[in-house]
């Protein structure tokens, strides 16, 4: 809904497509030890992040949030910079198109670069215009796709995250205990489409981050996975209320505090 940052400069372009060689169109489960989601939970692991990035509709599928210089769009509003124009916060649409090529799904030449609408303000004049309504149905014909973009994020985040921990081994448990079950599976997958993964320098507010693995490094280590993901979603709240703390004061994040600790707290819910 609000900023949660994706892939700058294509650079999950490369490690989506390498993870797609000999991949077939049906759904990819989470696999790597852990829980295996069935085709009926990766639906509902789409319909859950629509839900919470788009409020479930259509017309959320293409937005521009005000205060932001690119638009949101699909059910996790990936972010596409206008043509020419890049920032700090991580592109991800482009992949995401490369991803939908890459399971056979015709892509219009426009969609093939930059965002064409150079402002909020153009966008939002165009929104009943050909380009955006075409985009539209792209979107909401392609909630599985999309949803398993998302899953191969989640799964490339972890050689990221260790990197960069302070505990490696800790942050690897907390992972590892989530996986093993669909609740926990859904917490990472979401979380780190809704905030990313938390390990770059830029993504920070007085030296702190807000990402996946800040919320990894703040999980006390439990003794039973079903405990995890009640775990995962206070430690999610404390995150992004550090993060808004932090917050420059012109950005009045406060405003959406409230709204992330209600996604968080869907954490608890069975899948």
């Amino acid at each position: 809904m609000k900023p949660r940052r994706f892939l700058k400069h294509f650079s999950l372009l490369a490690v989506v497509l390498s993870s797609l060689n000999g991949c077939a169109a049906a759904p990819t489960p989470v696999s790597g030890g852990g829980a295996r989601l069935s085709a009926a939970q990766i639906d509902r692991v789409g319909r859950r992040i629509w839900q919470n990035e788009c409020g479930g509709t259509v017309a959320g599928l293409t937005s521009w949030n005000a205060g932001e210089a690119f638009a949101s769009l699909g059910v996790g509003h990936f972010i596409w910079y206008p043509q020419g124009q890049s920032g700090p916060f991580e592109e991800s649409f482009p992949p995401l198109v490369a991803f939908l090529q890459s399971r056979g799904m015709p892509i219009p030449a426009w969609m093939q670069g930059g965002c064409p609408w150079p402002t909020k303000a153009a966008f939002e004049a165009d929104r009943n215009g050909a380009r955006q309504k075409e985009l539209r149905t792209l979107l909401s014909q392609t909630v599985r796709q999309q949803t398993e973009f998302i899953m191969v994020r989640m799964e490339r985040a972890l050689p990221k995250m260790l990197a960069a921990a302070k505990d490696p081994a800790a942050v690897r448990s907390a992972f590892d205990a989530l996986k093993a079950t669909p609740e926990g599976t859904f917490c990472l997958i979401d979380y780190v489409n809704f905030k990313g993964e938390g390990t770059s320098s830029k993504e920070r507010y007085q030296g702190q981050g807000w990402g996946l693995l800040q919320v990894l490094e703040g999980i006390p280590k439990q003794k039973a996975v079903w405990h995890y993901p009640g775990e995962f979603a206070e430690s999610a709240k404390r995150v992004l209320s550090r993060r808004v703390a932090n917050a420059p004061s012109e950005r009045n994040e406060q405003r959406w505090l409230a709204g992330w600790h209600s996604r968080c707290d869907g954490y608890k819910k069975s899948l």
